[in-house]
């Protein structure tokens, strides 16, 4: 399996079935990072890490504080796609990387990206 990002009105395809998606939030400043797979029930998220807390982004229970990142299993299902807003106003974007190499996303104002498994 593969994934695809809709973004600019282009197709980019990322080799691999697992990728890891970063950010940092807007208000606190602080590194999110989630691990994704591409499986045949959609994309699966499979960890995250959170370097720190802040108001609205409190570790959830039963996470496991390492080297300064809060570590757990989000509980949530697969999900048929990835829409990941494009402001251009949280001074940067969203980072995906798979098979080594990443891509950045929504740094500049613009249409929502959107990361998909893609179709074989």
């Amino acid at each position: 399996m593969s994934i695809c990002i809709l973004a600019g009105g282009t197709t980019t395809l990322l080799a691999g079935a697992a990728f890891t998606l970063s950010w940092t939030h807007s208000v606190e400043k602080t590194r999110w990072e989630e691990d994704w797979k591409a499986t045949p029930s959609g994309l699966e998220v499979v960890a995250a890490r959170v370097m720190g807390s802040g108001a609205g982004m409190e570790p959830p229970e039963g996470a496991i504080l390492k080297d300064g990142w809060w570590s757990y299993v989000p509980q949530v299902k697969p999900q048929r796609q990835l829409v990941l807003a494009a402001s251009g106003a949280t001074g940067g974007g969203w980072t995906l990387c798979a098979s080594g190499k990443c891509a950045a996303i929504g740094s500049k104002p613009g249409e929502p990206a959107v990361v998909t498994v893609c179709a074989p």
